[in-house]
């Protein structure tokens, strides 16, 4: 490893622990088993887990690690904090976070996209720049997700009423298509996700909820109380690994990124450039910087997203956002 890799990884802050197990981690004899949940079907937000099984980064961590493809944050979030079959979840935080405060025993232990995820796509030549020129548009949603509780503020945020918008409620398989082929003026949803896969068809661009002041953690690890009491040791062992794979990945690795995800998923007929699309538009979420080391849980921004849930009754306004993670320890 160079003296400039070294320095790279510094400045994504990567920590003096993890730096040394990354360079000197041995295998051990007895690999600790863990069974991952993720939030959908392979998509680029998946690429650290199967980088990392690819370069065979959770082997060297002790680590036998399963990945099982999810329906959906809710629904992942619902199975690890209900089910002992799972040992960590990766999903969308602020779901977990509601699930949190109606009483299911989950907590963050890392999130690696701490900007909001979810907001509007627009065609590039609409000339739609936030909510404002929404007045008279038809714009897709879907009512069961999590964009929809955020809709009135966001549009309040331009001086814009519901009233003002034709709002068409399509199922999450298919708003793609409905707005791809134009039947839409702009449509709601997750913008990394999304904005790769239609923009081949319809150039578009993303303006983030996050952007009109609704902050809240987006993709992230999070696990039950009892396995975090149980395997805490294990629990970290894993989130470094994710970390690392996260920090490899946007020092210039995007593409060998995508070869694991098509090499670990070859019956999913998943498309390369796509894949790079997502990884591309994650890295603004994930907000790299020295200051915020991948993988961190910065209070401020988990007060933030108490008083986002909570202003569109989402959760109750007492907890703190402190209550729903857990700091674990450092590897």
């Amino acid at each position: 490893m160079t003296v400039h890799r070294v320095e790279k990884l510094v400045k994504f802050g990567l920590g003096a622990s993890l730096l040394c197990s990354a360079i000197f981690a041995v295998p051990s004899s007895a690999a600790d088993a863990v069974k991952v949940k993720l939030d959908w079907t392979p998509w680029g937000v998946h690429a650290p887990f199967h980088l990392a099984k690819q370069k065979k980064w959770f082997d060297e961590a002790g680590l036998d690690v399963s990945l099982e493809d999810g329906n959906g944050s809710v629904a992942t979030v619902q199975l690890v904090g209900s089910n002992d079959q799972f040992d960590v979840g990766h999903a969308a935080l602020a779901s977990m976070m509601i699930a949190r405060d109606k009483g299911l025993p989950v907590k963050a232990l890392a999130v690696y996209a701490r900007r909001s995820d979810v907001g509007m796509l627009v065609p590039s030549d609409s000339g739609i720049k936030g909510p404002a020129q929404l007045k008279g548009k038809r714009v897709a949603y879907t009512a069961g997700s999590l964009e929809a509780p955020f809709i009135d503020a966001f549009l309040a945020a331009g001086g814009v009423q519901r009233k003002d918008v034709e709002l068409v409620n399509v199922d999450a398989a298919s708003k793609a298509t409905t707005y791809a082929v134009g039947r839409t003026d702009a449509a709601f949803s997750t913008i990394p996700f999304f904005l790769p896969a239609v923009s081949a068809k319809r150039p578009s661009i993303g303006i983030p909820f996050a952007d009109y002041g609704l902050h809240m953690p987006s993709f992230g690890l999070f696990a039950s109380e009892s396995k975090l009491k149980q395997r805490p040791e294990v629990l970290a062992r894993f989130a470094a690994v994710v970390t690392r794979a996260w920090k490899y990945i946007y020092d210039g690795h995007q593409d060998e990124a995508v070869q694991a995800i098509l090499a670990e998923r070859r019956q999913a007929r998943l498309d390369a450039s796509v894949l790079r699309g997502q990884i591309d538009a994650l890295e603004s979420f994930l907000a790299i910087s020295p200051a915020t080391p991948v993988g961190s849980l910065i209070p401020e921004e988990w007060d933030n997203a108490v008083k986002t849930l909570s202003s569109v009754g989402l959760i109750g306004s007492t907890n703190p956002g402190s209550s729903f993670y857990v700091q674990l320890p450092a590897r």
